[in-house]
């Protein structure tokens, strides 16, 4: 929509222009100076870090990263084209690399902010007046991570996926950023377009609503515990992934080699153990998968059973047990036991 300017006797229509006409530059200009005048894209946001990527692949950076009064982090991307290109994957990305970020971790960030800026500021005192918080407070730091995506304009491709995105309980926002000249001066018109600002609180009432929808299928699932028995040993009240976790540990203690275990599962078959060369212990095992983590929200090490005491060896390799069990957790139980009925593996459910 363009701009006008009211003279004494007519409206006079503002050229619009583009960054690049003008000569503005996306880091040493629009970044710079935005970076300095963060409330017109942010409201309420402290910047901790500019160019951010301490991360191995560090080509990919953070335009800005800041921190919002409620202790969010906001990851603040920036571009000067006409379609914003491909910046919300690259923002999604950046937000699950930070999302495990600790408050003294990002004090650390903060400092090496300050002083590259030449700021005479005490990083933990700053970020505690901005947080309104008398001491570091973990439980509550970080608990979101915020998007906010500004570009001189957005395709209908990104803006729909960003609109699926928040449907999911995601917070993006797209700013739209039009440079104008009149005068040999250059204006620059601000305005949100995702969410509308307009239907902001009916979007979030919606996309409440729909979270809750999935709350309530998400109840739905099945959590009940079990009593396993195997060669002889008892373990009771145990959830899915732990019961499967007795099952295979007792299997392979008593002699059954992996293998014999995989094939008793067919349908896990490449997707039952992480199997490393050597006999490693839990915690280098931990270290080698990490290796392979493609930075999630959750890190790989999680998704295994690679604590002290659960991971296992046989021919010099380290077999690590998957802990991503579902509905047919009962079934390869079930399956296991018709294999190796020497174990006499019995499950029920815990009363």
């Amino acid at each position: 929509m363009p701009i006008y300017r009211i003279d004494d006797e007519k409206i006079v229509p503002i050229e619009r222009t583009t960054f690049a006409r003008q000569g503005l530059r996306e880091r040493h200009d629009i970044q710079r100076l935005l970076r300095s005048k963060i409330e017109i894209l942010a409201p309420d946001t402290l910047i901790v870090a500019e160019e951010f990527g301490e991360w191995d692949d560090s080509r990919r950076r953070i335009d800005l990263l800041g921190i919002d009064k409620n202790a969010n982090l906001v990851v603040i991307e920036l571009k000067r084209t006409e379609d914003g290109g491909h910046m919300e994957l690259q923002a999604i990305r950046y937000a699950a690399m930070i999302s495990t970020l600790t408050f003294q971790k990002l004090v650390s960030i903060y400092e090496r902010f300050l002083l590259a800026n030449k700021i005479e500021r005490d990083a933990t005192e700053s970020l505690l007046e901005f947080l309104d918080w008398n001491e570091p407070d973990e439980d509550s730091f970080g608990q979101e991570v915020k998007i906010i995506l500004a570009s001189a304009e957005f395709s209908k491709e990104l803006t729909t996926s960003v609109m699926w995105l928040n449907e999911f309980g995601l917070d993006i926002r797209c700013v739209r950023m039009h440079p104008y000249v009149s005068d040999g001066q250059t204006f620059l018109d601000v305005q949100t377009v995702i969410p509308i600002p307009e239907v902001e609180e009916y979007q979030v009432r919606i996309r409440e609503k729909k979270q809750k929808e999935r709350e309530s299928r998400d109840s739905a699932r099945d959590f009940t515990k079990y009593d396993v028995s195997v060669g002889g040993q008892k373990f009771q009240a145990q959830s899915k992934r732990w019961m499967m976790f007795r099952v295979v540990s007792g299997a392979l203690r008593s002699g059954v080699t992996p293998q014999q275990v995989t094939e008793a599962i067919p349908w896990r078959k490449n997707r039952l153990f992480e199997v490393l060369e050597g006999t490693l212990s839990a915690e280098q095992a931990q270290e080698r998968i990490m290796q392979a983590d493609e930075g999630g929200a959750v890190p790989r090490a999680k998704r295994f059973f690679c604590g002290d005491g659960e991971v296992f060896h046989a021919a010099n390799k380290t077999y690590v047990l998957s802990n991503q069990w579902g509905n047919r957790t009962v079934e390869a139980v079930e399956s296991l036991a018709n294999a190796l009925p020497s174990l006499a593996i019995e499950i029920k459910p815990t009363e």
